[in-house]
């Protein structure tokens, strides 16, 4: 007898988070095969942080493969790389097709993707090392991974506020303070693991807001003036306000970063990658949360003036 999700039969666009949200690459490649991957797995009863843990897998052993100076070996790192991007994109649609989105699955898909790139400029300086540099290649990594992490915590916080006010996933968008009593409340003795993870994604969340302070207020100030609920005049505001930054976003996406690291590999100058890193994309970085904290003072505005509702529809608390 058939699953309950193939008798649905969904569609791939009912598991994309947003078409905002998505580039041209997730869109056409990885989401469509993500789909495929999940349904796979649902048939198996995966679940989505099995997904995640195993497309980790692949991410470990790509890094392993870029620390060689051979590129057959590093073109089997680049298909094991893709592979494990395939992965995180099936986790989540895999989580979306079966209803079963939750915290934990997501600060999991976090930490193993940040292991998966600390390892990968981990390996990346080593080859450096091997290859003559000084032992100041550690410092030169550091910086770019630091700054890596710094572009995607702020990048994952817009796509959160976006999802919080446009798709009403609620979930997904959490406030340091809650999560602070939440975690003093939660006993190590009694759950150990779901302590940690959470103390991750509190610390996560804590720096999430230090990046982003225009848009945690745009937040509050929403929920001040509308709860509970949002006119939908204000929805469509913010969606066409905040929409078209996501195509800024995507040039610090996980893609723009594969595409040049592979490159670089090619021509075998992976200390370029890291100079990339801390000089480009900090750059540019810089130059999108200027445009988004603009953006979010103009509709701080708007929430505290607006023109007259037509129509609302339910929201946030």
């Amino acid at each position: 007898m058939a699953e309950p999700s193939e008798q649905r039969s969904p569609s791939p666009g009912a598991t994309l988070k947003a078409r905002e949200l998505e580039g041209v690459l997730d869109l056409y490649f990885y989401r469509r095969v993500g789909y495929w991957m999940a349904r796979f797995f649902a048939r198996l009863h995966m679940t989505p942080s099995g997904v995640t843990l195993l497309g980790g897998v692949f991410g470990l052993l790509a890094g392993h493969f870029y620390y060689y100076r051979d590129l057959r070996l590093n073109l089997i790192g680049m298909a094991l790389h893709i592979c494990a991007n395939a992965f995180d994109n099936a986790d989540g649609q895999l989580a979306r097709l079966t209803n079963t989105q939750s915290r934990k699955g997501r600060i999991i898909d976090s930490v193993v993707v940040h292991i998966i790139f600390i390892n990968i400029y981990v390996h990346l300086a080593l080859r450096c090392l091997s290859g003559g540099m000084s032992a100041g290649v550690w410092l030169l990594a550091g910086a770019a991974a630091l700054s890596h992490a710094l572009q995607a915590s702020a990048a994952d916080y817009s796509r959160n506020v976006f999802l919080y006010f446009v798709k009403e996933r609620l979930g997904h968008f959490e406030l340091y303070e809650n999560l602070h009593t939440e975690y003093r409340q939660l006993k190590w003795s009694a759950a150990p693991l779901d302590k940690l993870l959470l103390g991750l994604y509190m610390r996560a969340t804590r720096q999430q807001e230090l990046l982003n302070p225009d848009l945690l207020r745009l937040q509050q100030t929403v929920v001040r003036e509308f709860s509970p609920t949002i006119p939908e005049w204000w929805q469509t505001r913010f969606r066409q306000t905040f929409g078209p930054t996501f195509r800024l976003w995507g040039f610090l996406m996980t893609n723009t970063r594969m595409l040049l690291l592979f490159a670089l590999l090619a021509l075998d100058r992976p200390s370029w990658f890291f100079w990339a890193e801390v000089s480009v994309f900090n750059l540019f970085f810089l130059f999108v949360i200027y445009h988004q904290t603009q953006l979010a003072r103009s509709l701080r505005g708007l929430a505290t003036a607006p023109p007259e509702p037509l129509t609302s529809c339910r929201v946030a608390n």
